[in-house]
Formats: C-alpha cells, sequence, structure tokens
C-alpha cells in the first residue's frame, strides 16, 4: 500500500547530525513537525546546506500568504562540526492543501513526492496530517505524470515526463538534465512509489513485481484532457511566481549573508565577512562584495 510505503520512507532513520539539526530546526522555528529532503538527505553531505521544511500547526486557521514559504537560514554547531540549514516554514494547513494540488503553485507536490524524512513531530496527530501530506504530494505528482507521459512505459519514463514539465515551469536554466538526475539518483523510490500511486487512484489494477515493468495506466481522454488543462494553467504561472518568490526572498530571506557568503567561499574560496550591515542590508551590500570578491579574484 502507498500508506506503508510513506511510512517507511518517512521514518527510515536520518544522521545523527542531521537528527539533531531537525531538533534545532523545530526549538528555533517553534515547528511542530520537521521534514528532512534534498541532496543531503541523498548523499549524506555534511559540508553543504541541509534542506528542512519547519511545518507549524496554525490554529488560528488564517490562510498563508500566496507568497510563502518564509525562508531562513542557520548554522548548528554540532558534535564539532557546524551543519548548516536552509529552512522553509509554513503552516502544515497550507503544506497539506498544496500537496493535494489544490493551489496553483507546485512547489510541495514537486519537492516531497521526492524521497524526505520526518525527523520530528510534535505529536502523533501531526505526524498524521504530514503522512497524508506526502502521500496527496505523491497522488498528485502521479496523475499529473499519467497525463504528461505515454500511453505506456516505464516509471522512470513517466516521472521524466512529469519533471522535464515541472522544473521547466520554474525559473531554471538546467530544465532537462535536472530531470534526468533526481530520477537518476533515486530509481527504487520513484519505481516504487508511481505503480502503488496509479493502484490507489484506481489507474491500474496490479502492482507489478519488477521495479522496470512497463505500466499502462487506464486513464481516459476526457480525463486525460482534464488534467492537461490544469497542468496548463500550472505551467503558465510558474515562472512568473518563482520570479516573484526570488524577488520577495532578497528582501525576506532571514540569514541571506551569512548563506550568500558562505556560497561564495564554497565556489570561488574567497572568505568575505558578514558585518552587522552587511547582515541588515544585503541587497545593499550585494555591490561591494560582489566588488571585494573582484579585487581579491584579480589579486
Amino acid at each position: 500500500m502507498l500508506t506503508d510505503a510513506v511510512d517507511e520512507m518517512l521514518y527510515t532513520p536520518v544522521a545523527p547530525v542531521f537528527q539533531q539539526a531537525a531538533m534545532r530546526v523545530a526549538d528555533e522555528c517553534g515547528a511542530d513537525a520537521v521534514l528532512f529532503y534534498g541532496s543531503s538527505l541523498r548523499t549524506g553531505d555534511r559540508e553543504g546546506v541541509a534542506d528542512f521544511y519547519a511545518l507549524i500547526d496554525d490554529q488560528t486557521g488564517r490562510r498563508a500568504s500566496w507568497r510563502w514559504p518564509i525562508v531562513s537560514y542557520h548554522e548548528f554547531p554540532i558534535a564539532g562540526e557546524c551543519i548548516r540549514a536552509k529552512v522553509a516554514r509554513l503552516t502544515l494547513a497550507e503544506f497539506a492543501r498544496a500537496a493535494t494540488g489544490a493551489s496553483t503553485d507546485t512547489t510541495i507536490w514537486t519537492r516531497f513526492c521526492q524521497p524526505a524524512r520526518l525527523p520530528f513531530t510534535r505529536d502523533d496527530a501531526v505526524a498524521n496530517r504530514v503522512r497524508v501530506a506526502i502521500a496527496d504530494s505523491i497522488l498528485t505528482a502521479s496523475r499529473f505524470a499519467a497525463a504528461l507521459g505515454p500511453r505506456t512505459g516505464t516509471s522512470s519514463t513517466y516521472w521524466l515526463s512529469l519533471f522535464q514539465e515541472t522544473y521547466g515551469a520554474e525559473f531554471r536554466v538546467e530544465t532537462k538534465s535536472r530531470a534526468h538526475i533526481v530520477v537518476a539518483n533515486e530509481p527504487h523510490h520513484f519505481a516504487r512509489m508511481l505503480p502503488l500511486a496509479w493502484q490507489r487512484l484506481g489507474l491500474i489494477d496490479v502492482v507489478p513485481p519488477e521495479e522496470d515493468a512497463e505500466l499502462e495506466p487506464e486513464m481516459s481522454d476526457t480525463m486525460r484532457r482534464h488534467w492537461l488543462r490544469r497542468w496548463r494553467t500550472r505551467k503558465k504561472l510558474g515562472k512568473p511566481l518563482n520570479i516573484i518568490r526570488l524577488f520577495r526572498a532578497a528582501f525576506t530571506f532571514e540569514g541571506a549573508t551569512r548563506y550568500a557568503l558562505w556560497k561564495i567561499e564554497r565556489h570561488s574560496g574567497v572568505r568575505i565577512a558578514a558585518t552587522p550591515w552587511r547582515e541588515r542590508h544585503p541587497v545593499l551590500a550585494a555591490p561591494g562584495v560582489l566588488f571585494q570578491l573582484w579585487r581579491r579574484k584579480r589579486s
């Protein structure tokens, strides 16, 4: 069953330093649940930036802004190491809604149909809501994959068809290569989740035992046209929404200066100090930082 596969994925243990980092994220962000995902989960790399989602159970019922999430950068000293974390914060209700595909933004379900872990939850009730949302992300992605993919093909063919479209709808330059990398890095995950989701949706009757089996979702032409119309709407709005979100992040990304300077040092080898003024005014400080980088690279 899909729910069993989701539970197995979410509760697979993570490295102790990332478990502790998740606890720190929960403490600093007041989160009721923390999801760990991205390249650090896949590779175990402690030198890069670990990606977390901090979910807050907003009991007031207020809707989050359509421009969510709020992003912040943190550095946690753990077991003699510096664990860097990029944290996206949003309400659990909005996360769950986005996972169903109800909103035009594709960010949540495209990210969380991919591997993730749940290293912290406040209680069982919150954990269950997160588990349902992750399953919904996989179901949403699987519906669009059936509509965007061929009539028959392997699971990897459908996921490639999906991710080439979803990454193409974002403000990215590596659309095609990114889709292939994502699928190639986690072949077992994608081969397992798609047929389970399609069985849940009634698109196939039996989950084949072979991961490379040919699949043929029973999606009518009417249903396919319905989901393709929904996709065209999301694709049309994808890049504008991402540009607006990137522009907003330039002014609201907490810890943006430290994050940017760490990225500069990692890629260029040039260390530039994070002064209080640069911390307070990251956008105004950017030209001076770039000029200092240019001078040091020339010397």
